[in-house]
Order: C-alpha cells, then sequence, then structure tokens
C-alpha cells in the first residue's frame, strides 16, 4: 500500500513544501492538497514548487472541480507540471464542496464532472479532444500520463467513477463503507466492460499517532472531519432521503447537524462539528498507537485500497508524520 499526505495550503507555503519533502524522505508516494482557492492559496503554484523539492513524489489536488477552473486550464496545468518535471501529477476531481459554496454556487452535477474528466484527461496526455463543439490539442504536448481520480460517496457518482475514472478517492476509513463503496465502483467498472482491478483506489482521512490514553483528545482534534464529510452526506440525504441507497452507517449521524461555517472548514476546533459523535471519529478516522493503525491499515488493504492518504490538521502533525515514516510505511513495504 502507498502512502500520501494531504495538507491545506496555509500560509507560509514554504511550510507545505517542507512537509512534502519531509515525507518523500519516510517513504510517502504521493502529496495532495486541498483546492478551495478562496480558503486557502492556490495550489497549482505551490505544486511546481513541490515537484522542484522532491525527487519522486506525485502531486495533485484533493480535490479539485469542474466549476472553479476552466477544464483546459486544469489540463494545461496539469501538462505543463508533467513536461517541467517528468509525468508527476495526479487530478483528484469531483463536485467541488468548499471551492464552490463558498463563491455563492452550487457543487457542480456529475455531468459535468464526467464531460470535464473527458477533456482534462484527453488535453493533458496530447490527445484532441473536442469541447464547447471545438476540436482542441496543445501543440506543445505530445503523449504523456495523467490519472484522474473521483471522489464521492453516492450511488451515481461510485457508478460514474467505476465507469470513466482511472480511480477512486474515498474521504473516509471506515472499512465497512470502504467495502460497499468499493465493491460498487468495481461492479461499475465491470459492467462498463473496464477491468476492476486496474482503477487505484485511494483512502483518505485524518491519522493521528498518540497513547490509548490521549484518545479523548485525539478524537476533538479530528472531530472536524465528521463535519467535513456531513456536508457530502447531507447532500445524499437530501437526494435519496431513507430509500436505503446509502447505508445508514454512513447517514445516521447527521441527524444532529445544524449547517456549517466553511470559515472554519477543515480545522482542528471546528464548532459545527459538535454533533459528530465519538463513534464516527473512530470509524472514518485512525487514531491511537500504531498497532491500531496498522490494524486498520490491513483492513483496508484486504479490500482492495491502493493508497491512504493522511490528513494531518491536529495539534501533532510532526509526530505523527514521523510515526508513519519510522513505523507504517516499513511495515506496509514488507507487505
Amino acid at each position: 500500500m502507498d502512502l500520501g499526505l494531504v495538507l491545506q495550503n496555509d500560509p507560509p507555503a514554504w511550510r507545505v513544501v517542507d512537509l512534502m519533502r519531509r515525507a518523500e524522505t519516510l517513504g510517502f508516494s504521493h502529496g495532495w492538497t486541498f483546492d478551495s482557492h478562496v480558503l486557502w492559496q492556490e495550489p497549482y503554484v505551490v505544486y511546481s514548487q513541490i515537484l522542484a523539492a522532491t525527487h519522486r513524489m506525485v502531486v495533485g489536488p484533493m480535490v479539485t472541480n469542474p466549476g472553479t477552473r476552466d477544464w483546459t486550464v486544469i489540463a494545461s496545468q496539469h501538462a505543463t507540471l508533467n513536461d517541467m518535471f517528468g509525468e508527476r501529477t495526479v487530478c483528484g476531481i469531483g463536485r467541488g464542496d468548499s471551492a464552490m459554496r463558498v463563491i455563492g454556487n452550487k457543487p457542480c452535477t456529475l455531468a459535468q464532472v464526467r464531460d470535464s474528466m473527458a477533456v482534462i484527461k484527453g488535453l493533458a496526455e496530447g490527445r484532441t479532444v473536442t469541447h464547447n463543439d471545438t476540436e482542441l490539442s496543445f501543440p506543445w504536448r505530445a503523449g504523456g500520463h495523467l490519472p484522474v481520480l473521483m471522489a464521492g460517496y453516492g450511488p451515481k457518482a461510485l457508478q460514474l467513477v467505476g465507469e470513466r475514472a482511472d480511480g477512486f478517492i474515498l474521504q473516509l476509513a471506515d472499512p465497512s463503507i470502504a467495502e460497499w463503496t468499493i465493491g460498487a465502483v468495481r461492479a461499475a467498472a465491470a459492467a462498463a466492460g473496464r477491468d476492476p482491478d486496474s482503477l487505484y483506489v485511494v483512502v483518505a482521512a485524518p491519522a493521528y499517532v498518540g497513547p490509548t490514553e490521549t484518545l479523548a483528545h485525539q478524537r476533538d482534534q479530528v472531530r472536524w472531519f465528521g463535519g467535513m464529510v456531513g456536508n457530502h452526506v447531507a447532500d445524499l440525504v437530501a437526494r435519496y432521503g431513507e430509500s436505503g441507497a446509502v447505508p445508514q452507517a454512513l447517514t445516521d449521524y447527521i441527524k444532529g447537524r445544524e449547517g456549517y461555517d466553511y470559515a472554519q472548514h477543515g480545522r482542528a476546533g471546528n464548532t459545527h462539528a459538535d454533533f459528530v459523535p465519538d463513534e464516527i471519529v473512530d470509524r472514518f478516522c485512525l487514531l491511537g498507537p500504531v498497532e491500531a493503525h496498522l490494524e486498520r491499515l490491513a483492513q483496508l488493504q484486504d479490500l482492495g485500497v491502493d493508497q491512504f492518504a493522511l490528513y494531518l490538521m491536529h495539534d501533532e502533525p510532526e509526530a505523527t508524520l514521523t510515526a508513519y515514516g519510522e513505523k507504517v510505511a516499513p511495515v506496509l513495504r514488507r507487505g
């Protein structure tokens, strides 16, 4: 199983670059950042510096969307970085939560995501595409490779992942929900005549390494994640209701949700995540001593997860990063 690191583009940008450089030395293969251009600094500018400071790390957004950026611009950004640094970017994409809502827009439709993936991947890989009834290609780009991974939770999104994307991003680490979503993605891929095992599966969630005695503190530090996931879950409940199309293990916990403040998005101490119970924190995140992390990662690996990407938005990022590099990464390499 590969390891990835997910960071927000908080200033100073050099701090993001430094953590990514350190992560590579500790055995991490991927570096991801949020893409929400109002809340945080511009990620593609930072990616150029991460790529320049590392040797092998693959970088990209978790996730961008087809609403805040022109699709051809996204393609050009990736193609340019790949041309400069040797095919070392990945494009995570979704409907857009904070990036779209903060500027007063609704998240994009799945149809927009579907069409944008074809345009972004085709152009970035040096092919000719049709966009806005116009044939387009980059005259300076020949060949190349850009994996496009799609994030989602609901049945229709998972179907689209299986039918069109190169991989799947699941932003939570609950094995039961991972089993359901990965199964849905693979079934959709098979139905579309694709090889289900060819899709690259990423699970992304906060990880906090610490003694069992401090679990209460660890939970409070990452409770924000349940609030963030709750935004997507609320959309699913609005769409599917209690139909059973989405497992109750994913939807039940948001019954106490009362709105959300994007000014606290992805932040430890988020006051709009108080509705998230300890049980959800324990299921969605990886907490406790290294042994507990390894046990959960083994479960996820058995389900077909190819990469675990950890969020470090809490008060012990350095200690957790070091623990993963020194104690988790060697075990995953042996496995």
